[in-house]
């Protein structure tokens, strides 16, 4: 079994234009429970200024249902971000960052990646007084828009550090979507070593079109935990060219198929793409929403 995190509230939105209501975001969650996403990420503590559709993230806060079964995320570049989210008394698990580049970290967090790391630290003290868990994302993992290729041992060295403070998971980020599967597999293998017995979670972009086929290499890598985000939203402000994530119906229709279970129920996530494609008024980059059901009178 597979878990999923449906990234879409947060990610999904926060390069959009348009800025989606904050009725909208909470209708969006409210589906993506009705679909069995049960770990949502549903906003960031971020600078609003440079992130105008995460200026509601206390009002979404306010607004989510109350639910026994289902694990809030929120998204936190540092302390004040992390003491904002846990002022909300609805965040679950703090979602923390570290960057695998200089270049990136500068222009994503004002701070370098050894900093990061540091930031993680200080996030991750922050959430053990409140008695909420945290885990941490290492972002541009594949490679970086602005220094290009980044040393897998740079990756595992950052991921074997963070391993130690006290996180739940270390997630692999493919910022910008440069990643192939080879490539995808050699790192998952050699992090999931460094970081034992921690579950490593992996957050792939579709920019190449290598998305889904990066998640599956992960998978038969060893990731135990997957991102996906509705409809195939998503972009990051700060990382040129970024382009969606992996569509969540995607990566259910093909893992269903497979036969590995993830909990997600593929026609419920099927209506949920054609709602937000009316919210967002286009068409969304996800395919398997696209086509036909099959078999036929699938419904």
């Amino acid at each position: 079994m597979i878990e999923f995190v449906e990234v879409g509230p947060r990610d999904g939105l926060q390069n959009e234009k348009l800025l989606v209501a904050t009725a909208d975001k909470l209708q969006l969650i409210e589906r993506a429970l009705g679909y069995g996403a049960r770990r949502i990420e549903v906003a960031s503590f971020v600078n609003p200024a440079k992130v105008p559709q995460m200026a509601d993230a206390e009002a979404v806060c306010a607004g989510l249902p109350l639910r026994s079964d289902a694990t809030y995320v929120g998204l936190v570049l540092n302390a004040r971000g992390a003491e904002r989210a846990l002022a909300t008394g609805r965040i679950d698990q703090l979602g923390a960052v570290a960057v695998a580049s200089d270049a990136f970290g500068v222009a994503n967090q004002g701070q370098t990646s050894a900093r990061s790391i540091a930031a993680v630290a200080e996030i991750a003290a922050l959430a053990r007084q409140a008695g909420k868990t945290v885990q941490a994302t290492i972002a541009v993992a594949f490679g970086c828009p602005f220094s290009g290729e980044v040393p897998a041992a740079h990756v595992v060295a950052m991921a074997r550090e963070l391993a130690t403070l006290g996180l739940e998971e270390v997630a692999l980020a493919d910022t910008i979507g440069v990643a192939d599967p080879a490539q995808v597999a050699a790192l998952l293998g050699q992090v999931k070593a460094a970081v034992h017995p921690l579950p490593v979670r992996v957050h792939f972009h579709n920019t190449r079109g290598t998305g889904l086929a990066n998640v599956w290499a992960a998978i038969g890598a060893g990731a135990s935990v997957v991102d996906g985000s509705l409809g195939g939203l998503g972009g990051c402000p700060f990382a040129p060219g970024a382009a969606g994530n992996v569509a969540s119906e995607d990566v259910a229709y093909m893992l269903n198929r497979a036969g590995i279970e993830t909990g997600l129920h593929f026609p419920a996530m099927v209506a949920a793409n054609h709602w937000l494609a009316g919210v967002m008024g286009r068409r969304l980059p996800g395919m398997a929403a696209q086509a036909p059901p099959f078999p036929a009178g699938l419904a």
